[in-house]
């Protein structure tokens, strides 16, 4: 893993990371996407469509404001991103972006109940809410594969090592 720079935050140390190869294609990828006229840029409309695609979450004017005075450039009268200042704006959200807190608000929304285990019924019910043409026995097989204990629950530990699952690495 590549690091830029660290500094210190009172007695803790943080270090920023560079974005991986991969990070950069998806910014890079979600700019052309969003940028649809092809003008070279984006405005304030592409870049809350881009942050939703990229991050998840619709941004506040505030926010777009932000990144527009922040990282934006005058492109013929309007003020825009270009491809390096949208990389390096949303870099650097990308940066703090936690994927175990993502892990974890995914399972929540699974646990339907607030028990800290999932069960087949519970899995059903948000497939069938979010993917309703995957077939019921389809999501018990893939229940069944990651109840490793075969307990009927699938618990907070084998949720999170499905999703951390590299299949790349078994293909």
């Amino acid at each position: 893993m590549n690091f830029s720079q660290s500094f210190s935050l009172g007695s803790y140390k943080t270090i920023q990371r560079e974005l991986t190869k991969e990070e950069k294609l998806l910014i890079t990828r979600v700019f052309h996407g969003t940028d649809e006229s092809d003008k070279g840029y984006l405005n304030r409309e592409d870049v809350k469509v881009a942050v939703i695609e990229l991050m998840g979450y619709k941004p506040s004017k505030y926010e777009v404001t932000q990144l527009m005075q922040s990282h934006g450039e005058e492109f013929d009268t309007e003020l825009g991103l270009s491809l390096d200042g949208f990389l390096v704006a949303l870099g650097d959200k990308v940066k703090r972006k936690d994927e175990n807190e993502e892990i974890r608000q995914t399972f929540l929304a699974f646990d339907v109940q607030c028990r800290g285990f999932l069960t087949a019924e519970d899995t059903r019910k948000v497939f069938g809410q979010v993917a309703p043409h995957i077939p019921a026995h389809t999501v018990d097989t893939n229940f069944r594969e990651l109840d490793r204990d075969g307990d009927g629950r699938i618990s907070y530990k084998d949720f999170e090592f499905m999703m951390k699952y590299d299949t790349s690495d078994h293909i």
